[in-house]
């Protein structure tokens, strides 16, 4: 695939060349500068017998064609993934184990190289044109029949309701339709698929079985703890260590992807108290399962939003991970955070603290409370601190509803 890249280029720098290597005669009022190439006149102009032609400079047509390039590349090797992705999920179906095979640097290079950013905010565009009433029903029901939408469960099943495809994706449920588990002390916060969870070990957190990314790079620096209403932790300790705040406590971990077709909400998980929010801008690669087999530290790539606090076994946190055509992640009670920005600095991070002397205890949350929305689908990650005894309900692989047990003591 670099090859080829590298072949294209040289193509078109090679055509670039021949088209200014020709002898047509030159207008008059063309002039190049000594020491200057190509700055005046913007293009050239040829003449023939039959008509006149006007050709952008090399140098222009040259960082065109390479962008397009680029970019079709990217595109096609993304389509290609997708189809590699059904086949492993054909496989799966079947109980086969698939082995796991990573992404080269210059794999990862070149899905980025696709704007997934800028394609996102298109469709965040689209999705709030409004649909002219005879067109919603159609719309809305290839959607439903392409992604398995149970609109039975929706508070509102009236397809025509839906003034746009915002308001259909983030459509609400019925009361009965997600009871809330009373027994066990953390639910799902969402509709998905669990692709993994456990216990995290050495700074290290499965995203799916095989496959690992940095605990640190993912949550970011250490926050003050005084703000997460903890106790002094020594700074020579381990990043997750430092997490842990009471002696005989684990940290563990549960990864749930929500599809297109799932219920875009999500709520709260158990009682806590939310204290501080820290915002990645970053990439917006798609993190269906397939993509998280391939690509190590995937989520630490991806734009994502950063909930922390703690609850009564202490360190708590939620977060919302950003995926292609879902730069859109809401948080209710945070009017301040705005994602999917045109403009980022690679690595950076925004920090907001919901502690301030007016509110020493943060948001607190109950169990099932609403907590925010995707645009789309995309991927929750829980990272808490619970005794040694806590156990999952759980198997990788399987479906999981909004309200369902996810473990307990």
């Amino acid at each position: 695939m670099a090859a080829a890249l590298v072949r294209g280029g040289v193509a078109a720098l090679r055509r670039s060349s021949l088209l200014s290597s020709c002898n047509f005669p030159v207008h008059e009022n063309l002039c190049v500068r000594p020491g200057v190439l190509w700055k005046q006149p913007p293009s050239r102009t040829f003449f023939s017998d039959r008509k006149k032609l006007h050709t952008a400079p090399v140098g222009q047509v040259f960082r065109l064609r390479l962008f397009h390039v680029l970019v079709a590349t990217g595109g096609g090797y993304a389509g290609y993934r997708k189809y590699e992705d059904y086949k492993l999920e054909q496989l799966e179906k079947r109980g086969i184990e698939v082995p796991v095979k990573l992404a080269s640097e210059w794999e990862v290079a070149l899905y980025k190289s696709v704007p997934t950013r800028l394609l996102s905010r298109a469709w965040g565009r689209l999705n709030q044109v409004e649909l002219p009433t005879w067109l919603r029903k159609p719309v809305y029901s290839l959607y439903i029949w392409t992604f398995g939408v149970n609109m039975k469960e929706a508070a509102v099943e009236d397809l025509h309701h839906y003034r746009n495809l915002s308001e259909f994706f983030r459509r609400k449920l019925k009361p009965q339709a997600r009871p809330v588990c009373c027994v066990h002390s953390v639910i799902s916060p969402s509709d998905g698929k669990i692709l993994n969870f456990g216990q995290v070990k050495n700074c290290e957190v499965e995203q799916v079985k095989g496959v690992t990314y940095s605990l640190e790079s993912f949550l970011g620096p250490h926050i003050c703890a005084e703000e997460l209403h903890f106790s002094q932790v020594p700074a020579g300790n381990s990043f997750q260590q430092q997490l842990v705040t009471k002696e005989g406590n684990e940290l563990y971990h549960c990864v749930i992807y929500l599809a297109p077709g799932d219920y875009h909400c999500f709520h709260s998980p158990t009682d806590w108290r939310v204290s501080h929010r820290r915002h990645f801008p970053g990439s917006l690669m798609s993190v269906n399962p397939g993509v998280a087999r391939w690509i190590k530290e995937l989520f630490c790539h991806n734009e994502r939003v950063v909930l922390t606090g703690d609850w009564k076994h202490g360190f708590f946190s939620l977060t919302a991970v950003g995926a292609t055509n879902v730069g859109s992640i809401r948080i209710y009670f945070d009017q301040d955070l705005h994602t999917n920005s045109p403009c980022y600095s690679k690595g950076s991070y925004n920090d907001f603290s919901f502690i301030s002397n007016n509110n020493k205890e943060g948001i607190p949350m109950r169990k099932g409370e609403h907590l925010g929305e995707f645009n789309l689908g995309s991927t929750i990650v829980l990272i808490f601190e619970a005794p040694k005894d806590f156990k999952f309900h759980l198997k990788a692989g399987q479906k999981i509803r909004f309200g369902e047990a996810l473990g307990s003591l």
